[in-house]
Formats: C-alpha cells, structure tokens, sequence
C-alpha cells in the first residue's frame, strides 16, 4: 500500500534562482565580516520561497553559521504570540546550550517570556508601556552576543500569519540591531497582502531602512520549467507536458510538482482539474482511508502537531496510526518536524485545501476532541502554547460556555508574555462570548488579572462583605479594563480609548454603578488623550476626582491624586500639585500600595525642586531612586533617573545632570527600558549643550531620534537639533528641524517645558533670518501665557535670545516701530521669572546688559560683572558671548585694548571649539574693525594707502553703506550722493557680497552691530 503512494514530486535540482542565491550568500559574506544583514524574502504562495532558502541555509550551515529556524504559526485564525521567535531561540538553546545560557544571564526571566525553557515569566507583576520595549531589546542583545563569535542565520517563515507581537519585535530587531555577525532572513507570501492585512503597515515601515534588502521571486520561465520537470522525472520530458504544465502552471513551481503528480498518476493531460483546491486536493484522494482522516486531523489542529495530540484526536490503534502518517509522508503530504516530535504539511496551500474541504460540523467535531483530548492530557503540548491553543480549540468548536474560561486563561498567560496586542485579541474574543455563556458559568468566573491599579474585587467600593476574592464574581466590566490597559499597552492607543469610552456608558447608564471603577476608567481616559494629542487631560481628571471623593481610601483614589499631581507637574506646578502629591502619598500609604506611593513621593520631589525647596526635593526623589533599584522597580527607578538629571539641570548643575543621565541609561538599557532610556538621553543632550559640548548634544540626539518609542523624547530631539544648528548658523537645517518638533509636539495639550522651548529656538531662528516682527510675536505670546514655577530654565534662555535680537537691531530704521512695547515685554518677562541658582542669577544680569545695550546705555563695568558671574558656572557660550560684549563696550569707551584683545581670543576659541560659525564670524569682524589680532603677539596690518577697511570697503561703499543701515533706497541712495541708481545698486551688490550677507536687512544689523560706519543719516 505505501508504494502505491509514494511520489516524488519535488525536484532534486534547484533551479533558476542565482541571483537571488547569490544575494543570500553575499549578505552572509558581509555579516561574517561583522557586518548585520536583514533580507525580505517575498513571492506568492508555491512560487519557491522555502526551496530557496533551504539552499542557502546548507550554503550558510556548509561555512560554519549557526542555523536557527521559525515559523509563524496560523492556528485557526489565531497565531501563537510570538511563535517563530520562540522556535527559533529553542532551536540556538539546542544547538549552543552553554553559550545561549551565559549571553541570558540575569535575564531570564524576562527571556523567559519568549523561551518558556529558562525559566518563570513571573507572575502578576506591574505591566508597563515600557515592558513589551524591554523584552525586545534584551532579545536583540542576546542575539548579539550568541552572534560574537560565530555567525548567526535566523529564519522567520510565513510572516503573513505572524501575530502582532511577533511583528512589532521584528520590526524592532531590523531597527535596532547594529553589530554582531546576524542574517536575518523573513519569508512571506506576497499574494496575501491585500490592502488591509497587518503585515502591510509592516511592510512598508521596513522599506525605509537602508539596511534592508527585499528579494521578491518570479515565476518559472518555461525553460526553468523545463529544468524542474526533468529533475522530477529523471528523464527528458515530452514537449507537449512542458507545454501544457507551464501553460496551466504559468510558472508557479509549486503547481508545476502538482500538476506532474496528477499526470503520473493516470490523468491524461486535458483531464487536468481546472479547481486549483481540487489540484491540491489530488493527492490527497489517492491515499488510504485512515491515511487521508489523519491528514484532515491535521489540518484543523494548526500548521505543527504533536504525534500524541494527533493520535488522542484520531482515536486509531498505534500501528494503524503509523502506517497512516507513513503513508501521508511518503506521498510528500505531511513531513515530520526535524527539532520535535510532530508533523506540519509540506506546503500551506495543501493544508488550506484540506481545511477548506471539511464540512462545517465536521470542522466544529474535530476543534471539540482537540479541546478534550488537551484538557484530559495538557502535557500533549508545550507548556508555553497550552493556553492559547486549548482557548482556540474551544472557541472553534463553537462551545461558550467551555471558551470563555479557556479564553480568560490565555489571556493572562499572554499578558506574562508581554504579548498585548494577542491579549487584547483574547479579551475581545471573551466579551464578544459573554452574553452567549450561561450565568451560572459567568458567576463561577472569578477575577484572575489586574489592569494596573483597577479594582481587582467586584463591588469593592459598595459592599465591603464582598472583599474575598473566592467569592466576588468577575463582570463585565472588568473584561474592559483588561482590554483598555492591554490596548494602551500594544499601542493601539484609540483602541483603547473607544473600549473606555464604552465602559463609560455602561457605568454612566446605570448598568453598571461604580463611582471608583468610572474614576479608574477616567484616570485611564486622561492619559491617553494626552498621549494622543487630543487634550491635556484636565477635564478627565477632574471627573475622576469628583467620583472618588468621600470614598474609603484605595489604590484608585491615590492613582488618581498622583495624576492630578502629574498633570500640575507639567502644565501648572504650584500649590495644587504639591497638594495633590502629598495627598497621592498619604493614600497609598493607607493603602499599602508601595509601588503608587514611590510613584507619587517622585512627583512630590519633583514638584518641591520646583517650588524652590531644592535639597529636600531632590533628597525625596534620591530616596525613591535608591528603593525602586532595591526593589526591582526598575521602570520608576529609571523615571528617577529621569527627575533627577532634570531637576539639577533646572539648578544649573549640569556636570552633576550628565552624570545621573549616564548612570540612569546604563540601568534602562541593562534592564531593556528603551523608552525611558530615550527620556534620560533627552535630558544628557541638554545638560551637554549646557556645558558646550555641542558635538556630543547632537550625537545624544540623533541616536535618540532612531530609538525614541514615544513622541516627546523624539520632539525634544528634534528640538536640540535645530538649537544646535541654530547656532552653528546652519539655518535651513534649523528651520526644518523646528517643524519637525512642533508636528510632534501639535498644539492641543500645552506644557510649558515644550512650548518654551520651542519658542526659544523660533526666536533664534526668526533673529538669524532679519524677521525681528517674528521675534517680537513668540515672545508676546510667551509672556501672555506666562512662566510657571519651576519654568525659568526655559524663560531666561527665551528671554535673552530676545533681547539680543533687539540690541543687535538697534538704529535699524524698521525696527524702531515696536522696539518700545518689545522692551516693556522683555522687562515683563523679567519680573516673572525666578533666579534660584546662580546660573539663572548671571542670565538676569546679562538680560539686563542687553536690554541696556538695545537702549544705547551699555557700560563696560556691568559687562565686566555679567563676565565676572559667568565664569565659574561652566557655560562656555554665555561666557564666551558676554566676553565678546565686554569687549564690545571697552573698544566704544576708548582704551584698554589689550584687555579687550585677550577676551575676544578667548571668545573665539570658545566659538571655534563650538562650531558657532555666526558667533566666530562677529568675533573676527570686530577684532578687523579694531584692528586686533586674534593671535598673541601678532598685530594686524593696516591697509596700505587704499583708503580701504578690513572688508575691503572702499570710502564710497562706506558711505553708501551709511546709507543702507539708515534703510535708503538706491534711488535715495543716488539722490544724496549725486550718482546714478545704477551705479547705487552696484555698490549694493558689492558691499553685500564684501560683508558675506545675504541681503540689505542683515547687512544693516551688522553694521550696528559691530559699529562699521557712523549710522546716523
């Protein structure tokens, strides 16, 4: 009987595909010379992708590489979290045991969400929206390391069944993987991707990585066909079966070992099925009875299953069984897993042709002794796969009341995963069941999760006889928290808002009552309105206020104090934030909620700093920085981390910031915290360029523009990076950068560290391009929405960058127009602001400098005491500006010019080490208007009997310069100096193009500025 059905229908010659062979083997060239590689393996379904890379595996396996290999898995329409990642570290655990063990080292508990082998996931801990970001990025590193030494190939097959986790850690792995010797190749089926499927968004994502490489595979020529039909046959074929294979085939090698099949077992060529399911089905009705059950078995139990599953489902005698699946094997049907005790279909499309063929009982019948031959024996299947998959079969066996708790259970062991967006999928799932489920079912249910701080007991906040957890029922309700948190979690941040918003409903409709469950649900409302940019949050958090009032002490009432004390934190510290946080503290220490109470102790440290009790404020958040670390909350060990670099930055310690931010980075990226890592090296980039190292500031924030998860840390990249080009004076750069930050920042939830800064940077940019109306608008518009406690490290900078723009204007006919009102501004702003260290304390007095300047009453003693505060605080660029304005103010008084030679050089050192091209610039002009070198011991030449000055202006472009900074027009210009317009707009063109300006109104400015000419008309 069994050689009746074996077949060989698969080619024992590869054919065609050098091109792409050779782009495989050239990627693992490269990676072995340490160099990671990712390729995209795409074509239709049969078309070869598998054979492909099944060649260049024994290439790769030939030349010492490690091979490791995983499929995603479709299990009814359900992937496994996941899957191929699994697979395949279970595949490098076998192949290098010692090695994988050492590179997991103290992680694995986390890796162990992943690969069930080394160990517990843990139990019911915190979920985070750092927690899927952290388990991704101990998964790259760990590959990193197995890949040191030896080159590493891993395969992911069949990414168009991938689940979302799966997908979102892909995608993460192609991003962030940087060295090591890596190939990573992923397969998926190119006809699949219709205009909605998951992978598409993928997809399209992975096509902006430079470091990608897609191979997309074509059909068979006839020539190739040719190939693979003589490979088949031994032996030349008959033209007309090329003919007719290629033409029905129309080159699609998996329909080409099909359509032999069916000519070698009797099918004259023009009885050829015209059904492709029934071309599939083919060889499949040629095996024995028992052989073909066992294949249907299969295709309804997922693309792997375990031999014991197979045979508790089948219900045949063990050799009865054997001399099925043998048979199944020998006619290339099913194959045997190479790394387990189970069988999957040779190809997918066979197994969707089977599946497809059941009648719909039938269908349901097998789910159903899937499902029971699980419960009767869970040891069947691996462990980390049980829940999941005895869920699916219960639910495809169309059986609630036997689904829901299946469902529930899964759910829970996915959240252990941190696979979210397949809890979220189960949760879903269990709500759509829980109307169908009898109630004497749904009153067994208890509550076997927690979404954060939700209540975990039903009824809590009425009946306090039902605080037993044995005895209070699951509900409703509790299923949309879970699904709220578990979207928010997977990103699908709308997601979860709609699932609160109808939870809201219900509590409001009065089907459900629950004033501490509606805050909870409130409180979650606020943050993702705020994460999505459609408000600040302030309204829910009222609402949610208002609900816990008069109510007995809990987890839910202190979250939501440590909300409002957050949102004050942000948009308006003062007495109702510190208020807000105390209270936060004292309820969570009613409560014993230790983990919401350090929470809230680091917003009250915080918000003190703020307030101006420094010391005891950064001693609160010391304290929780120290505890959190003990206690292995790492996520708010690295927010103190976060605090705390900001918080001595806003004091103007910013060597002591960077230090703090060093240490927090260290502890996010050895705890895989990629997100608050991206939050500790916003605030390292601002303290470096504090301290004038502007160069690192821009590598801090380009590397965490390409790791930054969440949008402000990105936005505040963005940011420094136009600060920075600013003032290197690379303009366009700047102009484009500052978009960039205020997309990402939008403009519905306000928070006056973003806002000033962005306005800071505005200014700057608006002061190099001559648009002073600009200027003048964002700082009235700053001043009008007001500097709140704690905002003066953001004000001072604005302020000042202000005031010089007016200073450096000063004379210019078009800027008088509003320079008084501009002024009353500036000194408004003044008024406002605090100056609580002594950083803040030197700003203010060179602020006032400036306004001096602007107002034409500068003096070189006053310049001096700016200089005198600034050079002990590590400001290089204020030191170095206020150094250059001293001797400004020295040469205009006459005198002392060897005083103001030494501080221009040391100026100008400082420009030059910075890259403030602009900076340099004046710095050189002035010192050639003064005629000082900026070298000791060299003295500039005078211009030799030309009447020339150091630009190299003649006496008449001098005066027709005089004229331009008086705003003349050449026509005016003419007039006055009794020559032709032409010959004035000659002279314009030449002083400009002397000056390095770009037009009449910089050139202007500069003449003010550095004082070229007498400007009076």
């Amino acid at each position: 009987m069994l050689g009746a059905v074996e077949t060989r229908s698969v080619s024992p010659v590869f054919v065609g595909r050098a091109g792409e062979l050779t782009a495989l083997t050239e990627a693992l060239a490269r990676a072995t010379a340490g160099e990671p590689q990712a390729l995209l393996v795409a074509g239709e379904a049969g078309v070869g992708k598998t054979r492909l890379i099944e060649e260049f595996l024994g290439t790769a396996r030939d030349r010492g590489a490690v091979v490791a290999v995983g499929g995603c898995v479709e299990l009814g329409a359900d992937g496994l979290p996941f899957a191929p990642f699994s697979t395949a570290l279970r595949a490098l655990r076998r192949l290098l045991p010692d090695e994988l063990t050492a590179a997991a080292d103290g992680q694995e508990g986390e890796l162990a969400r992943l690969l069930p082998e080394l160990g517990d996931p843990g139990g019911h801990e915190p979920s985070d929206e750092d927690s899927t970001a952290r388990l991704f990025e101990l998964t790259v590193r760990l590959l990193e390391r197995l890949a040191t030494d030896r080159t590493l190939v891993l395969v992911l097959e069949d990414l168009h069944w991938a689940d979302a986790s799966t997908r979102h850690l892909l995608t993460y792995l192609l991003r962030t993987l940087r060295r090591g010797r890596v190939v990573v190749v992923a397969s998926y089926r190119a006809d699949d991707i219709h205009r909605r499927h998951p992978l598409r968004p993928l997809l399209a994502e992975l096509d902006r990585l430079r470091t990608l490489r897609r191979i997309e595979l074509a059909r068979f020529t006839r020539a190739e066909v040719h190939r693979q039909l003589t490979g088949i046959l031994a032996a030349e074929p008959d033209p007309a079966l090329v003919d007719e294979v290629f033409d029905r085939s129309d080159g699609n090698a998996f329909f080409v070992e099909e359509l032999v099949v069916s000519h070698t077992s009797g099918c004259a060529a023009g009885q050829l099925s015209d059904s492709l399911r029934d071309l599939l089905l083919v060889r499949v009705e040629m095996l024995p009875e028992d052989a073909q059950r066992v294949v249907r078995i299969v295709a309804e139990g997922g693309s792997t299953v375990e031999h014991g599953l197979i045979a508790a489902v089948a219900g045949l005698t063990e050799d009865a069984l054997i001399e099925a699946l043998r048979a199944a094997v020998g006619a290339n049907i099913l194959l045997p897993v190479p790394d387990g005790d189970g069988y999957r279909f040779r190809h997918s499309l066979v197994r969707e042709a089977v599946s497809d063929d059941l009648l719909p009982g039938e269908r349901s019948r097998l789910n159903r002794r899937y499902a029971e031959a699980l419960e009767a024996d869970p040891a069947l299947v691996r462990a980390g796969e049980r829940a999941t998959r005895l869920a699916t079969y219960w639910y495809h066996a169309h059986d609630p009341a036997k689904a829901l708790p299946a469902v529930l259970r899964a759910a829970v062991e996915t959240r252990k995963r941190h696979a979210y967006a397949e809890q979220l999928r189960l949760l879903e799932r269990a709500m759509e069941l829980w109307d169908e489920v009898p109630g004497e079912v749904r009153a067994s249910l208890r509550p076997v999760d927690c979404a954060d701080s939700y209540p975990p007991l039903a009824r809590c906040a009425q009946d306090p006889d039902a605080r037993d957890p044995a005895t209070a029922p699951l509900r409703h309700l509790d299923l949309f928290a879970e699904a709220a948190v578990a979207a928010r979690l997977s990103g699908q941040r709308e997601r979860a808002l709609k699932i609160g918003r109808t939870a809201l409903r219900l509590l409001e409709s009065g089907e459900e009552h629950d004033p501490l469950r509606a805050a909870w649900f409130w409180t979650e409302r606020a943050r993702l309105q705020s994460n999505l940019g459609r408000g600040d949050g302030a309204e829910e958090i009222a609402r949610a206020q208002d609900l816990v009032k008069g109510l007995p002490p809990s987890a839910v009432h202190a979250v939501v104090l440590v909300a409002a004390a957050g949102w004050g934190m942000l948009r308006a510290p003062g007495p109702e934030a510190l208020a807000a946080a105390e209270r936060a503290v004292e309820y969570a220490r009613l409560v014993r909620a230790e983990a919401i109470e350090l929470s809230a102790r680091l917003t009250l440290g915080t918000i003190r700093v703020a307030a101006g009790d420094r010391e005891a404020g950064l001693a609160e958040m010391e304290e929780v920085r120290a505890r959190t670390t003990r206690l292995g909350h790492f996520q708010e060990a690295a927010r103190a981390h976060i605090n705390i670099s900001s918080a001595l930055e806003g004091l103007g310690r910013s060597r002591e910031a960077v230090g703090v931010a060093d240490a927090g980075i260290e502890l996010a990226r050895s705890r895989g915290l990629v997100d608050s890592a991206a939050w500790i090296r916003g605030n390292k980039a601002e303290s470096l360029f504090s301290l004038g190292r502007w160069d690192e500031a821009r590598a801090e924030s380009e590397l965490l523009l390409s790791s930054a998860t969440s949008s402000k840390p990105r936005g505040s990249a963005f940011l420094r990076l136009a600060q920075i080009a600013a003032a290197r004076g690379e303009t366009p750069t700047a102009t484009a950068r500052l978009a960039e930050a205020r997309a990402v920042f939008g403009t519905r939830d306000p928070i006056p560290q973003y806002t000033l800064r962005v306005a800071q940077v505005a200014i700057a940019v608006a002061a190099a391009e001559g648009r002073l109306a600009d200027v003048r608008a964002e700082l009235a518009a700053a001043a009008e929405a007001g500097f709140p406690p704690g905002t003066h490290r953001y004000g001072w900078p604005l302020v000042l960058t202000a005031v010089v723009a007016e200073a450096d204007s000063r004379g210019l006919p078009a800027a008088e127009e509003g320079r008084a009102e501009a002024l009353a501004t500036v000194r408004r702003c003044v008024r406002a602001l605090a100056t609580p260290a002594p950083v803040w304390a030197a700003y203010a007095q060179r602020v006032s400098e400036e306004l001096a300047r602007a107002e034409g009453r500068e003096s070189a003693a006053r310049w001096a005491e700016v200089v005198a505060a600034f050079t002990p605080l590590e400001r290089p660029h204020q030191l170095a500006r206020s150094r250059h304005r001293l001797a400004d103010a020295l040469l205009a008084e006459g005198g002392r010019r060897e005083e103001a030679a030494a501080l221009l050089r040391e100026a100008h050192a400082t420009a030059v080490t910075l890259g403030a091209r602009p900076f340099r610039e004046d710095i050189e002009l002035l010192a050639a208007r003064a005629r000082l070198s900026l070298v000791p011991e060299q003295r500039p030449a005078a211009p030799a009997g030309t009447g020339e000055d150091a630009f190299g202006l003649t006496p008449r472009e001098r005066e027709v310069l005089r004229l331009v900074a008086a705003g003349r027009t050449n026509r005016q210009i003419a007039q006055e100096l009794f020559i032709s317009p032409k010959t004035a707009s000659v002279h314009v063109s030449h002083i400009l193009a002397k000056l390095g300006v770009g037009g009449r109104g910089e050139a202007a400015a500069l003449v003010h500025r550095l004082h070229l000419v007498d400007a009076r008309p």
